[in-house]
C-alpha cells in the first residue's frame, strides 16, 4: 500500500452560526462546535483512507473562546499519525465575526477514526508521508498520544464490572 502525503487529506470547511446553535445568550453550543470538528476530521479521514470510516474516540477538545451567531466556524483537519488501522486526526478551530474581520482560535481537538472494510471489520490503511517539520511533529505527538490511550484501554479493561442482583 502505497504512502499518502499529509497535504492530500488536509481539510477547511467553514459554516456561518445562526440562531439555532446557539442558547438564548447568543453563544453557540459546545455540542455545535464538537459536530464540526468530528465532520472536518471524518472528511480528512475518509479522504487518507478512501474508505469508510468512524470515530473510535475524542481524546480532548479544549474549547478556548466563545462564539457567537453570525459568526463564520472555520475548521481546518489534517491527519497528524497513522497507525495499522487507525488514525488520528486533528482539529483547529477558528471563528470569525463578518462585521469586524476578527479571527479568534476557538478550539482545539484530536479524534481517533478507524477504516473499514466492506464487511464493517478494521482495515490497513495507508501509511502517511511526513512533507514539513510540522508534520513530522504532529506526527510523534500524535504517536505519544496513541501509545496514552493504549495504556488507558488496558487499564480499563482489566477492571471487572461489578454486577449487582436483587433478589425479589
Amino acid at each position: 500500500m502505497d504512502a499518502k502525503p499529509v497535504s492530500e487529506s488536509r481539510v477547511e470547511i467553514a459554516q456561518v452560526m445562526m440562531p439555532q446553535h446557539a442558547n438564548p445568550a447568543g453563544n453557540i453550543f459546545g455540542g455545535e462546535i464538537m459536530s464540526i470538528i468530528d465532520n472536518a476530521a471524518s472528511i480528512a479521514a475518509a479522504r487518507h483512507t478512501r474508505r469508510n470510516i468512524v470515530t473510535a474516540s475524542v481524546d480532548r477538545i479544549d474549547f478556548i473562546s466563545p462564539v457567537y451567531i453570525g459568526n463564520v466556524v472555520f475548521a481546518k483537519a489534517s491527519v497528524n499519525y497513522v497507525s495499522r488501522t487507525s488514525m488520528e486526526i486533528g482539529v483547529k478551530v477558528d471563528a470569525e465575526c463578518l462585521i469586524t474581520g476578527t479571527r479568534a482560535h476557538v478550539a482545539s481537538a484530536y479524534l481517533t477514526f478507524v477504516a473499514l472494510d466492506v464487511n464493517d471489520k478494521p482495515t490497513a490503511i495507508a501509511p502517511l508521508t511526513l512533507e514539513t517539520e510540522e508534520d513530522e511533529r504532529r506526527f510523534r505527538e500524535g504517536k505519544k498520544r496513541k501509545e496514552e490511550r493504549v495504556k488507558r484501554r488496558k487499564k480499563h479493561e482489566s477492571h471487572q464490572p461489578c454486577i449487582v442482583r436483587i433478589k425479589k
